[in-house]
This record gives C-alpha cells, sequence and structure tokens, in this order.
C-alpha cells in the first residue's frame, strides 16, 4: 500500500522540480555545435543504415502511445530522428557532398523544438522499433538525440536538476545514505530482518528513491523474500541507488559516474549477483549498458527483483500460499519486458499464488507504454500527452475485467497512480514484489 498523503508531497516537489536546475548558458552556436559533435560521434555504421532505410510506411506511428491517432505528423517516431538524419547526410553518409546541397544544417530553434519531441513525447519504449519492418532501432536514435540535446545545455529542467543534483552530491531528490538508514530503521521495526553493510555478501540489493521516500513498503518486501531465499545479501549505503537521472537526461557524465558507484560496490563486497529494484530504466542502466559504460564485462549478474522472484519461484526456493481471490493482468514495463526479456517471470510468480492471471490485448513485447518512462513522468509540460498515452493503458485492462493490474517499475507506478487519480480510474494498482511479499509461506 502507498501513503497517498506522502505521494500528494512528491507530487507538489515534482511540481516544484524545475525550478532547481541551473541554466546551462551557452551561446547559440555553441548549441549547436555541441549537439553536431555528439551526433558526429554517436552515428555508427548500423544507425547510418538505419537512418536512410526509412521509407515513411506509418508503422511507427501506429505503434507509438504518443501519435497514435493524434493526426500530428511532428508526433511520428522516425521524425525525432530528422536532425541526426540530416547530420548523417551533410557529413558522414557516402553521397554527403551531394546531399549537402539540398540538406539544410541545424539550428538552434530546431534543437529547442526537437527537446519536446525527444523527451515529452518520447519515452523510447521501442514498440516503434519492434514494428518497423525495415528494424530501424528509433530509440536508440532517440537516445542519442537527448545526449546530443543535453550536451547542448537543452535537456527539460526537470531532468536537469535531478542530474545536477546526482552529479555533484550523489543523491536524488535530497535522498542519501542518512535516509538510506531511516527506510532500513522502519523495517527493522517490524521485525525484518535487515542487512546493512555487509563486507561480503552473495547478493547485493539496490534501492531507489522511490523504495527510500514513497514506496517504503517495496524495501520490506524485497528483505522477506531475500529472507526466504535464505541469501547472503546485504544492502550498502554506499553504491546503492540504481536510478541513473545521467541515463534519462543525456548527460553521459552522470550516467557513468551513477553506475560506477554500483559497480564499485558490487566488486568491493565480492556480490555474485546485484538485484535491481523496481524501476525499468535502472536495470536498463546496469545490465545493458553498464559494462560498455565500466570497459568491461561485469563480473557479476545483473538481474530485477522481478526476475529473480520468478527465478526463486521456478527453483522452489521460496513458497507462496494459494489464493485465488483475485483476478489480475500485468503490465509489462518497457525496459523490463521489450528491452530486457523479462517477461515470463513475473507471470510465473504470480501464477504461483494461484490468482486468475489475465493477459491485456498487447503484452509482453508488444504491451503499450504507459506514457511515463525515461523519466517523462518529471516533465510537467508533458502531462496532457501522459493523460492520453495513459487512456489507452485504461481500455486495455478495462477489457480484461481484472480487479488489480500488477507493475514491476517504480515509474510506471507512479504514472499509474497519477493518471488513475486523473481520470478517477478505481482499478486496483499493486507492485509486483510487494504482492510476492504479502504471500510468502510463513
Amino acid at each position: 500500500m502507498i501513503d497517498m498523503a506522502l505521494f500528494k508531497q512528491f507530487g507538489e516537489a515534482v511540481s516544484r522540480l524545475g525550478e532547481r536546475a541551473e541554466p546551462v548558458e551557452l551561446e547559440d552556436a555553441q548549441r549547436v555545435n555541441r549537439a553536431r559533435s555528439v551526433m558526429l560521434l554517436k552515428i555508427d555504421r548500423q544507425m547510418g543504415f538505419d537512418l536512410d532505410a526509412c521509407v515513411r510506411c506509418g508503422y511507427c506511428e501506429a505503434a507509438c502511445q504518443f501519435s497514435v491517432d493524434s493526426n500530428d505528423p511532428d508526433l511520428v517516431p522516425t521524425r525525432k530522428l530528422e536532425l541526426l538524419r540530416r547530420v548523417w547526410r551533410r557529413e558522414l553518409a557516402p553521397m554527403s557532398p551531394l546531399w549537402r546541397f539540398f540538406t539544410p544544417r541545424i539550428t538552434v530553434d530546431e534543437l529547442r523544438e526537437w527537446q519536446a519531441l525527444c523527451y515529452d513525447a518520447c519515452t523510447e519504449c521501442g514498440r516503434c522499433t519492434m514494428v518497423c519492418p525495415m528494424g530501424i532501432d528509433i530509440a536508440r536514435g532517440v537516445n542519442v538525440m537527448r545526449q546530443a540535446l543535453a550536451s547542448a545545455g537543452l535537456a527539460p529542467d526537470e531532468l536537469l536538476a535531478v542530474q545536477q543534483e546526482q552529479q555533484a552530491q550523489g543523491t536524488v531528490f535530497g535522498a542519501g545514505p542518512e535516509q538510506l538508514r531511516e527506510a532500513v530503521d522502519r523495517v527493522r521495526e517490524q521485525g525484518i530482518e535487515v542487512p546493512l553493510d555487509k563486507p561480503q555478501a552473495d547478493v547485493l540489493v539496490l534501492a531507489t528513491v522511490l523504495d527510500i521516500l514513497l514506496f517504503r513498503d517495496g524495501l520490506a518486501a524485497t528483505a522477506r523474500v531475500l529472507n526466504a531465499a535464505g541469501d547472503d545479501w546485504t544492502l550498502c549505503t554506499s553504491g546503492y541507488e540504481s536510478a541513473n537521472f545521467g541515463l534519462l537526461s543525456g548527460v553521459e557524465q552522470t550516467q557513468r559516474k551513477a553506475t560506477e558507484a554500483v559497480i564499485t560496490q558490487a566488486l568491493a563486497v565480492g556480490a555474485k549477483t546485484v538485484i535491481v529494484p523496481e524501476c525499468g530504466h535502472a536495470y536498463s542502466a546496469l545490465r545493458w549498458e553498464g559494462g560498455e559504460v565500466h570497459g568491461a564485462t561485469l563480473p557479476f549478474r545483473v538481474l530485477a527483483i522481478s526476475e529473480y522472484i520468478g527465478e526463486l519461484v521456478n527453483q522452489n526456493r521460496i513458497r507462496l500460499v494459494p489464493d485465488a481471490s483475485q483476478k489480475l493482468t500485468y503490465h509489462d514495463a518497457c525496459k523490463l519486458g521489450r528491452h530486457g526479456g523479462v517477461i515470463e517471470q513475473p507471470r510465473d510468480a504470480l501464477r504461483a499464488t494461484g490468482a486468475e492471471l489475465v493477459e491485456t490485448g498487447s503484452s509482453a513485447e508488444m504491451n503499450w507504454c504507459c506514457g511515463g518512462g525515461a523519466g517523462s513522468f518529471l516533465i510537467q509540460r508533458a502531462a496532457p500527452l501522459r493523460r492520453k498515452a495513459f487512456q489507452i493503458k485504461i481500455e486495455q485492462i478495462d477489457a480484461t475485467g481484472a480487479d488489480a493490474v500488477v507493475l514491476s517499475c517504480g515509474s510506471c507506478r507512479l504514472n499509474f497512480i497519477a493518471g488513475a487519480q486523473q481520470a478517477q480510474w478505481p482499478t486496483e494498482i499493486v507492485s509486483l514484489v510487494e504482492y510476492i511479499g504479502a504471500h510468502l509461506e510463513r
């Protein structure tokens, strides 16, 4: 359960978040040059093929939660790569000397316009990539656009504020080691054992600011699960924060710093497995990009908590109390399901409780994004787009007749709760780890 008073306070803090950002002062020419330099650095041969391969078929438009039925050509996913495409054609493509005659240079006004397209109107969910008949990785291109825009000082203020805090102080929303200790103390007061700062452990469990400040039952449920499995595990007050606002904003320096803090801690305790909490982008940042950032293959497994729970269930390392009282549906977080392949494990865990599990019309790797991922849930001006995208989820879930929807991503959960309040939608919203924690055999 979530404390709605805390949720309201968190929402009020988010609404003022942009005021904390320190503006990046640059001349217009500097902004363009910085963005262009990043694009030139990041466009490799495969991306070049992608940029030239688009046949304007419209499949990506029908797959995007922001552009579907909008009749707004600006929101078509492939358009978000247009500035990248122009830089490629002018400066890197095999026929670039010819392309230059009729391909205009990018401008600072266009960069400002594309900021909204690449942050507000895209969660990098990858659904467009899944349906593209040419195999174009549009989500990857948008990620490069975010890096270019961030380098030009044009990341949205809300993301910039948190990125600057994480870079300068190593905290997110003011939550640091002291706040983690307080969260652990609250869990221990419930009679739950939580090892903290063990010098050596097989399993290192990470947390996010949401676990510490908002979704407090998630930390308790995680501890219950790992204790029930008999794991040798620990939380640490150093390198525990898995949220990575360098990745979300496009500032690679901060992405590297946040990732290395986690890797350093995992190596220090000798972890064989690192568990990422319910946070889709944190999973992607460590599991799929961690080795690249680190410069070497990571010497430990990285698993999402939903993935690990499924593994524990399938190995009979935890036992769940049967409960057929609810009809559930599961929402696949994009970074976990579509990008990471974490699809069957959470479903295995839910079925092991005896609950009736029903699927939405489009699920698993083709699930519709909730509209709040990749930091979009923090951007105030993006609220109308999020509400429109969330309406797709409401219709999907209502069609199942489910009593509750189960989530395994904190960003999704934030967006679901906010969207449900806005639409006065009564369906119960449940965290996977909390649901499993409540159904552990005592």
